[in-house]
């Protein structure tokens, strides 16, 4: 019963860490730094994981700086203009990003002996990243497990959900105050200003989309 959680600090990566530690014996996170703008996820992410006394692994990955091919790493670029290499996405969308870091995940989780692979991807609510959807997650883990003649588990206890419902996912499992107070997801990196949705600069997509999603998250306990 031994759980990895790639864990990015974020709203959805705090909830699914409360979803795994009310499921799993034993839990680790892994976090990844890539060079991005909001870094300060990186620092959040390892004081949740001491808050909640849960083992946490880092790892450095330069690739992505080197390949600057998306507005999230460099802090100069603007967030809301579409991808330059693909027109049809959001500029903050890192090419093969989650491919990679499911691919090192996989491998450390085969070094610890874990069975069981946590994610906080979503399709419903994902902000047009195509590898955060459910074919491209399953297919991956597929491979993965193929190439090394695993059977590790990818689960995604979001995929389905919208923010709104990711909110009160975090209610049920018990960690909603440190969502709001600690998880991290404005890309400006911004702590310097806090709404009673969290931390962040209020105008950036990842801010918007939390922002409307506790919204309607209080409409549903309205209801």
């Amino acid at each position: 019963m031994l759980a990895v959680v790639i864990f990015s600090g974020g709203q959805d990566s705090t909830t699914c860490l409360g979803w795994a530690l009310n499921r799993f014996k034993d839990v680790k996170t892994i976090t990844f730094g890539y060079g991005q703008r909001h870094e300060i996820e990186i620092a959040q992410a390892k004081k949740i994981a001491d808050i909640l006394g849960v083992e946490s692994e880092f790892f450095e990955i330069d690739i992505f700086k080197k390949l600057q091919n998306s507005s999230l790493l460099e802090s100069s670029s603007d967030i809301n203009k579409p991808h330059p290499l693909n027109s049809s996405l959001p500029s903050s969308y890192v090419p093969n990003r989650n491919a990679l870091m499911f691919t090192i995940a996989h491998a450390y989780a085969q070094k610890i002996g874990a069975k069981n692979l946590i994610t906080g991807v979503c399709e419903s609510d994902y902000s047009g990243y195509p590898d955060c959807q459910e074919d491209f997650v399953l297919s991956l883990e597929n491979s993965l497990n193929l190439g090394s003649k695993e059977n590790i588990k990818f689960h995604y206890p979001l995929m389905k959900l919208n923010k709104a419902e990711t909110f009160k996912l975090a209610l049920e499992e018990g960690v909603l105050e440190l969502v709001i107070k600690e998880s991290h997801t404005c890309y400006e990196g911004n702590r310097d200003r806090f709404f009673e949705w969290g931390f962040g600069c209020g105008k950036c997509p990842a801010c918007l989309l939390r922002m409307r999603g506790w919204g309607e998250f209080k409409n549903l306990l309205d209801s």
